[in-house]
């Protein structure tokens, strides 16, 4: 596959793009982190934000506070939701499952 030549121009417009989506996941994660925020609250978010539809779940849910790699594993797993499932791919269900597993235990 090749890549398409881009200008100068069109370079830095769609690396600005790229630093502004990275620094939107960056604090959604650590809005997580503290506490500013909720799941459920990143997950509406999504949908109107192409940036965070993108981020994978299992890094939704190791910026939760006690949740690592493994047991986000776990959760994705009891949840039925793929290791490399991003946010705008959960479906209506997965979403609602996510949330309410979320709630009961913390």
């Amino acid at each position: 596959m090749n890549l398409p030549h881009l200008s100068q121009e069109e370079r830095a417009d769609a690396r600005t793009k790229a630093i502004a989506a990275r620094t939107l996941r960056s604090q959604a994660k650590q809005d997580l982190k503290t506490g500013k925020t909720s799941v459920a609250a990143v997950l509406l978010a999504a949908d109107g934000e192409a940036a965070l539809d993108r981020l994978k779940v299992c890094e939704l849910l190791e910026a939760l506070p006690g949740i690592g790699k493994v047991r986000a594993t776990v959760i994705m797993s009891e949840l039925g939701i793929a290791p490399t499932r991003r946010v705008r791919g959960l479906g209506v269900h997965q979403r609602r499952a996510l949330v309410d597993y979320l709630g009961h235990k913390q």
